[in-house]
C-alpha cells in the first residue's frame, strides 16, 4: 500500500474531495475535464471503466495522476499477446529453503488498476481479470483470495491498431460500467501542453540528467485518504432517485432490446450502471438527486458498448451510435 498517509482529523465534505482531486489533475493534466469526470463517477461508485483512444492522449497520466491524488495504491499493467494469468493474479512458488509452496500476489492486488490495451491479452488471461473484476476475488493454488478495497480496474485500448488483438467478449465488455471515447485537444489545449512541457526543464540524477516529463510534476504527496473517498461514496449512496427516473432507465434499456436494428440489446446491468453513475454524476454537480440530464450525459458511456447492430443494419450504413441516438430521441 502507499507509503504516504494523510493525516485528517475529519474527512474531507464529497465536494471538498472532488474539487480538490480536479485541482491536482489540472496542474497536470490539460483539458480532459470529462475524462476526469467518468474516472471520479467510476471511483464513486466502485465500478470498472474503460477508455477508448489512441495513443498519447494522457490516459495513463490521468489514472496515475487521480492515483496519487487520493492515496490509492496504484498498479499498472501493459498486456501483450504473450501474457499469461499468472502474470496477472500471480501464482504460487517454491521455496528453495523450505521446499514448501507461499503464494505470490500478482499487481492485481491494487486499489487501481490501469490495464493497457487490454484487447492485446489471448482469451484465458481475459477470463482471469474476469473473475478479478466481477467477484472481487482470484483463485490461486485452489485459495480464494480476495482483492482489496476500494478495487478498480481502469483499461484502454486503441480503436484503430487491430493487428495482434483479441476483441473483448460482450461478458467482458458488460462488466465495464462505463466505456468513454476520448477525443483530440482543443487547438487551445494542444498549444498549451507543448508549452507546459518548455517549462518542464531536466530531471538531474547520479550524475547524469534527462528531460522531465508530465510523470515527475506529480505530486508524491497526496491530497486525500480513503477515508475521504468512502465519505463520497456514502454520499452517492444517499442520492435520490425517483421512481420516473427509474422507468426512464427501465425504458431506456427495454428500447435497445426491441430495436430492429440491433442483434442483441442491453442486460439489466446497464440499467444499474446508469443509476449508479448517475448518482455519483448528481454528487460532482453538488445535487443530492438526479436528473434526466445525468441520463441522457451517460447514455452514451454505459449503453453503447452493450449493444450490437445487426450485420444487415451495419452494411446499410447504420452505426450503434446512430441508432443509440434515435432511441434516446424518443424518449425526449
Amino acid at each position: 500500500m502507499p507509503n504516504e498517509k494523510v493525516s485528517s482529523t475529519k474527512p474531507q465534505s464529497p465536494q471538498q474531495f472532488i474539487a480538490g482531486v480536479r485541482e491536482r489533475v489540472a496542474k497536470i493534466v490539460v483539458g480532459q475535464d470529462v475524462v476526469v469526470e467518468r474516472v471520479l463517477i467510476a471511483l464513486l461508485t466502485g465500478g470498472h471503466l474503460l477508455l477508448q483512444g489512441l495513443p498519447g492522449l494522457a490516459k495513463t497520466l490521468l489514472v496515475n495522476t487521480i492515483a496519487k491524488a487520493i492515496n490509492l495504491d496504484f498498479k499498472r499493467i501493459q498486456f501483450t499477446i504473450d501474457m499469461l494469468p499468472s502474470d496477472i493474479i500471480g501464482s504460487e512458488i517454491i521455496e528453495q529453503k523450505s521446499g514448501e509452496f507461499r503464494i505470490h500476489r500478482g499487481p492485481v492486488f491494487t486499489n487501481l488498476l490501469l490495464a493497457d490495451e487490454i484487447n492485446r491479452a489471448a482469451p484465458k488471461v481475459q477470463g482471469a481479470m474476469l473473475e478479478a473484476m466481477q467477484e472481487r476475488k482470484v483463485t490461486i493454488g485452489g485459495q480464494n483470495l480476495k482483492l482489496p478495497t476500494p478495487f478498480l480496474v481502469i483499461a484502454t485500448q486503441n480503436p484503430v491498431e487491430q493487428s495482434g488483438t483479441f476483441d473483448l467478449p460482450e461478458a467482458q465488455l458488460d462488466r465495464f460500467m462505463l466505456l468513454h471515447r476520448l477525443g483530440y485537444p482543443t487547438r487551445d489545449e494542444e498549444q498549451l501542453i507543448l508549452q507546459r512541457q518548455l517549462g518542464m526543464g531536466l530531471r538531474k540524477e547520479d550524475g547524469g540528467a534527462v528531460p522531465r516529463s508530465a510523470f515527475d510534476m506529480i505530486e508524491d504527496t497526496p491530497g486525500a485518504s480513503v477515508a475521504d473517498l468512502v465519505t463520497s461514496m456514502e454520499a452517492v449512496q444517499a442520492v435520490h432517485v425517483s421512481e420516473v427516473f427509474v422507468k426512464h432507465c427501465v425504458e431506456l434499456v427495454r428500447r435497445t432490446r426491441d430495436n430492429p436494428l440491433l442483434d442483441f440489446g442491453c442486460s439489466p446491468r446497464a440499467g444499474l450502471a446508469l443509476i449508479n453513475s448517475a448518482r455519483a454524476r448528481a454528487i460532482m454537480h453538488d445535487r443530492d438527486y438526479v436528473t434526466p440530464e445525468d441520463l441522457f450525459d451517460l447514455a452514451e458511456d454505459v449503453i453503447l458498448h452493450r449493444i450490437r447492430v445487426s450485420y444487415e443494419a451495419s452494411a446499410a450504413g447504420h452505426t450503434g451510435k446512430q441508432v443509440l441516438e434515435s432511441i434516446l430521441a424518443g424518449m425526449g
